[in-house]
């Protein structure tokens, strides 16, 4: 796997989709001045934290298997923290929390030719010991903050690179989700309503009871009590 390691640059899943290579690569930057999040939103990139990008060429893989690849960069992260002695929870879809506070958001970027992707790049953002905006400071967290203590970057990109290489299930990932079959509250463009979140599909959707109508949920925002 090639590594690209920079100082600086203004999107880690930008820098890789300007590189003209068919080698899977992955990109690190100690800063990112325009990072992204889902659904367009900034996405905070000081230095302390690892802001990386996995960017891999296919040539057949289904597009109806994309929630793999959602999969497996959820749980590496997960996975690593937990070697790290940091107890950690998924949020549907694709954020990790640690006591109660975002550490760690993904985002994946698909390239489709028919039903095939043919290209993804996941772009994470797990914040060790960076320091955030203060209009972050009341649902961000990091390492440093979780653990009482600052960590060695180096040697949790090494942990992070090394577990996003590998392959998990749908088991995994619902192993960091305690709150399936509690009450979650639910909000779409249209509503917010409280539902009890029952389990997550092979597809990745949240199944939910909607007061005893069960619905498959693709896209919302999910408030978990934890």
């Amino acid at each position: 796997m090639k590594i690209i390691e920079l100082e600086e640059t203004n999107s880690t899943n930008e820098y890789c989709k300007s590189l003209n290579i068919d080698d899977d690569v992955i990109v690190i930057a100690k800063r990112q001045t325009a990072g992204k999040g889902t659904k367009g939103r900034s996405f905070s990139s000081l230095d302390g934290g690892i802001y990386l990008s996995l960017m891999r060429n296919m040539f057949d893989f289904p597009a109806e298997k994309a929630f793999q690849i959602m999969i497996n960069s959820c749980v590496a992260v997960c996975v690593t923290l937990e070697s790290f002695g940091i107890s950690p929870v998924i949020r549907w879809a694709n954020d990790v929390l640690v006591n109660g506070k975002k550490i760690c958001g993904t985002l994946i970027e698909n390239t489709f030719s028919g039903d095939k992707i043919i290209r993804s790049i996941v772009g994470c953002g797990l914040n060790v010991n960076n320091s955030f905006p203060s209009e972050l400071k009341d649902i961000a967290t990091s390492m440093q903050q979780a653990a009482g203590k600052p960590f060695d970057v180096k040697r949790v990109e090494k942990e992070f690179i090394k577990n996003l290489q590998q392959n998990y299930t749908v088991a995994d990932y619902k192993s960091y989700m305690n709150w399936l079959l509690k009450p979650v509250t639910l909000k779409t463009y249209h509503s917010e309503k409280v539902v009890t979140a029952l389990d997550i599909s092979s597809d990745g959707r949240l199944i939910v009871d909607d007061n005893g109508t069960i619905l498959k949920i693709s896209s919302a925002e999910v408030s978990i009590g934890l």
